[in-house]
């Protein structure tokens, strides 16, 4: 495939993520970032949904809302069908494809509470944004209010410059109101350990100690409404 199939094939990939009501795209070349399994399909597509503005902000520093965990689990599984028919675009075209879960957590994986692949890890590479003192995804437009999808592939893609530095500077917001004091207010910088922003072993206890009323899996979102970066 030469430079402009490849440019038409990612276009019309945006453009089935943007009908679908994707909100932005990236690409990214992972492999060195992928375990043993996963390097047949080196390049990865990233795309994100904007969360809803009103739903968040409803969100106080106690407590997350059953609104918010409803809209959490619909736009999984929005998530979860763009990535199916990305796969199936790559597949039309003689491609492999290997989606990520919108949600993800391996009981027995090496990493606790880890998934298969960071949908984060995609989304840096592409240079979409940073990670947060929250350890979360920050869009450079859209702040943490996103979440993300990813399709790994093994098409060759035209990528984006990952973005190495944090932009959240002095701020300690969500260190502040993170009500399971899981966040160690640690600045990111490029490849560091997740272990090194945040416990998720103490933020996945208290949340289901506290909140497991609310749905199972149930999420807080606290540091998410409290992020000035939106």
């Amino acid at each position: 495939m030469n430079d402009q199939d490849t440019i038409a094939v990612q276009k019309e990939i945006t453009e089935l993520i943007t009908n679908m009501g994707g909100s932005f795209t990236g690409f990214s070349y992972v492999r060195d970032l992928l375990p043993e399994y996963l390097k047949p399909y080196p390049y990865a597509i990233t795309f994100g949904i904007k969360l809803s503005d009103a739903i968040i902000d409803e969100i106080d520093l106690e407590k997350p809302t059953h609104n918010y965990f409803n809209h959490y689990r619909s736009v999984n599984f929005l998530i979860d069908q763009i990535n199916l028919q990305i796969l199936l675009t790559l597949q039309k075209r003689g491609y492999n494809a290997y989606t990520i879960a919108a949600s993800q957590s391996i009981p027995d994986s090496e990493i606790p509470f880890s998934g298969i692949f960071p949908h984060k890890t995609g989304a840096v590479a592409s240079g979409l944004g940073w990670i947060g003192k929250n350890g979360l995804f920050i869009h450079k437009d859209f702040g943490p209010r996103v979440r993300l999808g990813t399709v790994l592939t093994d098409m060759k893609l035209q990528t984006g410059n990952p973005m190495r530095e944090s932009l959240c500077g002095s701020c300690t917001k969500c260190v502040d109101a993170c009500p399971a004091k899981a966040l160690k207010g640690t600045l990111w910088e490029y490849g560091m350990e997740r272990e090194k922003l945040l416990d998720p072993q103490a933020c996945s206890v208290y949340m289901n100690k506290h909140f497991k009323h609310i749905g199972r899996g149930s999420v807080c979102g606290i540091c998410i409404k409290v992020c000035p970066y939106k």
